[in-house]
């Protein structure tokens, strides 16, 4: 589809689905809204962004430049800023963005109390938070999946050698050692925030690139095996703790450095769903050893 077509046939949709919403025929708006949310997922998948990273700062600096609303100029120029300087933009440069679901009105940080564009409620604008596992998963959900996790981690590296788990992939990506090294480490930083939302009315959660760590090695590094071990003792404890919270106190806040207000909900989704995004890569890893 040439791209003059595309653009058409995603307005086309979204305005029938908007028209479809004001005659009560939400099911059939449905098919429209996801249609147009696939077209626009599969035309960027399909472009060729895979410049080098230094280079995003440039490309965001000209896509800022084409739009109209500056106060998303401006946050996107403070993105690519941190960007350029290696580091991640903070809640207050990069702050959330609420769209109307009726005319497109973009804000940040603040929701109207009334869409200045077209007069609909604020309370109806649809929040972009940064991923969406922060919304994923309900308290029962996230305490079945912390649950699995590691339980299917154990059964895809029980033929392993410790020699399979070190040895890189083909694509020079993470070994079996370097994806359990990060479950670990991520497990650490919810098992340590999950304890000052107990212990804090409301705490300050530092950002953390646990990602940049899975590769370092201290003097005296464990085994594979007793990097595993250490996940699995901590989340055990963890889902103690979180299976004798009540309720309610799953919905309590703390301010985190790049993501804004969270709550512990929020926050035990994002780490059981971030999970299963490494499940497909450790199992391509176990894979390969094993031919």
């Amino acid at each position: 589809m040439q791209n003059s077509e595309l653009n058409s046939t995603l307005v086309k949709l979204l305005a029938l689905a908007l028209r479809l919403e004001a005659e009560g025929q939400y099911n059939i708006a449905k098919l429209a809204r996801a249609t147009a949310d696939s077209l626009c997922r599969h035309a960027a998948w399909e472009h060729d962004l895979r410049a080098k990273k230094e280079s995003l700062a440039t490309e965001i600096e000209r896509t800022a430049s084409s739009l109209d609303n500056p106060d998303v100029q401006a946050a996107l120029r403070k993105g690519a800023t941190a960007l350029a300087e290696g580091r991640l933009p903070l809640i207050d440069e990069t702050p959330h963005p609420y769209v109307c679901r009726i005319c497109g009105h973009l804000a940040l940080s603040i929701i109207p109390e009334i869409c200045p564009t077209c007069g609909a409620w604020g309370e109806t604008f649809q929040w972009f938070p940064p991923v969406y596992w922060l919304e994923a998963l309900d308290p029962l959900e996230a305490l079945e999946r912390l649950k699995k996790t590691p339980l299917e981690v154990a059964v895809l590296i029980e033929p392993l050698s410790e020699n399979d788990m070190v040895r890189q992939s083909e694509d020079s990506g993470w070994s079996v050692r370097n994806i359990l090294s990060h479950l670990r480490d991520a497990q650490a930083v919810i098992s340590y925030r999950l304890d000052l939302f107990l212990k804090e009315q409301y705490p300050v959660l530092e950002m953390k690139a646990v990602w940049t760590w899975a590769k370092e090695e201290n003097e005296h590094p464990p085994s594979t095996r007793e990097i595993f071990e250490i996940y699995q003792a901590s989340r055990r404890e963890m889902l103690d703790k979180l299976e004798a919270l009540p309720l309610e106190d799953w919905w309590r806040k703390g301010s985190h450095e790049e993501f804004g207000i969270v709550s512990i909900k929020q926050q035990v989704s994002y780490f059981a769903s971030h999970e299963l995004t490494h499940m497909s890569q450790l199992k391509q890893a176990v894979n390969q050893k094993k031919t």
